[in-house]
């Protein structure tokens, strides 16, 4: 599958995930796209890995497009000192990336308080991964075997980036339980996160955090 038809495949799958008020798109990671991040970007990003400059370039540029649509003020994307992205006021976000494809969340910060998004490749997660992530208060029922601890594995990294810009406490897998039945994910600290997911033509796991 070339690039634009995985990205279009992709996309069907992810609109089915977001709430009327989210906007989401994904976008292949191209061989040159360290070029589009801008200057203050380039400033902000430490690493010096050619393949992190280049996705967190397609990242960023396609989080530019999505506030576009918005209307928002255009600008850089930076970054706080905990790494997470800093974005536009009135607005909130989200974004990550495989080796191949990077995704990207908003919301205008009136609708939703808080989002987070993962991307993983269809594929089993590793046994020794996946016996760190799965806890005693997890539930994997309502989905494909094949994916049940993938997705699990993304629902926690979405989870955490939906509850850190709230709550600022940093979580372990430990701290975060999962229920795939019930597509929501609660903190140790009690924050509540819907999930919505689908599992091809990759794992794609959105979290928005509920008011309260």
């Amino acid at each position: 599958m070339n690039g634009g038809a995985a990205e279009a495949a992709l996309l069907t799958e992810m609109k089915r995930l977001a709430p009327p008020t989210v906007r989401l798109g994904c976008r292949m990671i191209g061989p040159n796209d360290e070029a589009l991040l801008l200057p203050d970007e380039v400033a902000a990003i430490t690493s010096r890995q050619p393949a992190a400059r280049r996705a967190s370039g397609t990242a960023r540029s396609l989080v530019r497009c999505l506030l576009a649509l918005e209307d928002a003020e255009e600008g850089p994307i930076g970054r706080s000192p905990a790494g997470a992205p800093l974005w536009p006021r009135g607005f909130v976000g989200s974004l990550a990336h495989d080796a191949e494809m990077a995704v990207a969340a908003i919301a205008r910060s009136v609708h939703v308080p808080s989002l987070g998004i993962d991307v993983e490749p269809a594929e089993p997660l590793p046994d020794d991964i996946a016996a760190l992530v799965l806890t005693s208060g997890d539930v994997l029922s309502g989905i494909d075997a094949r994916f049940a601890t993938r997705v699990l594995y993304s629902a926690k990294e979405a989870a955490y980036k939906a509850a850190y810009p709230l709550d600022g406490e940093i979580l372990g897998y430990e701290h975060i339980n999962v229920d795939l039945a019930r597509r929501e994910a609660v903190t140790a600290g009690g924050r509540r996160m819907r999930l919505s997911f689908c599992t091809l033509p990759r794992v794609v796991v959105l979290a928005a955090a509920v008011n309260g």
